[in-house]
């Protein structure tokens, strides 16, 4: 069963304000997955928290995209990979990265190599990650400081990607240029 989409109009208390903030930010989009989390004001505030607060890490905005665009792929959200497909080129993202996450191939630039293959690796071991995957990672040019940071993307996929699954959130129109099939591994 698909879950409702709501607008600032209709949406319950708590979430209208939120929504309004968020279409106004981007410019009067207001995609799906925000509408739907907006049954509940507070995990859409939990998502916006989440966003705001990897914003504030050492990772630059492609580098933030190719984290979310990472997680959605391992993840099998066709709705997320699909946002950070168009997140990711707005972020000026590397295109054969994006590219890259979406086919499960190589990334061909060293240091993106070693961002994906760590939050990768962050996923699959549920952050047991090894000494020598923490030590690529740190090799490439990122910090320890990062490897903590990076959960924040990991965590916020986490709650987008299985709510976009449970909610079953419908694909934009805006996004219709990027869907993805690809890859659900889970």
């Amino acid at each position: 069963m698909q879950f409702d989409l709501f607008l600032p109009e209709n949406a319950p208390e708590g979430s209208a304000n939120q929504l309004s903030g968020a279409a106004e930010k981007m410019g009067g989009l207001l995609p799906n997955l925000y509408r739907q989390m907006a049954l509940s004001p507070v995990v859409l505030e939990t998502y916006f928290t989440m966003a705001n607060l990897l914003a504030k890490t050492d990772f630059t905005p492609a580098e933030q995209q190719l984290i979310l665009l990472t997680a959605s792929a391992r993840n099998g959200c066709t709705y997320c990979v699909a946002a950070h497909t168009s997140g990711g080129r707005m972020a000026k993202l590397d295109k054969e990265a994006i590219e890259s996450v979406r086919s499960s191939s190589a990334i061909a630039d060293e240091r993106l190599s070693a961002l994906r293959v760590f939050t990768e690796a962050v996923i699959e071991t549920r952050g047991k990650v090894s000494e020598e995957d923490v030590s690529s990672f740190v090799t490439a040019g990122y910090t320890q400081k990062q490897a903590i940071e990076l959960l924040i993307g990991v965590s916020m996929k986490t709650l987008s990607n299985y709510f976009s699954r449970m909610a079953k959130t419908p694909l934009d129109d805006f996004l219709e240029r990027v869907t993805w099939e690809g890859n659900n591994r889970v």
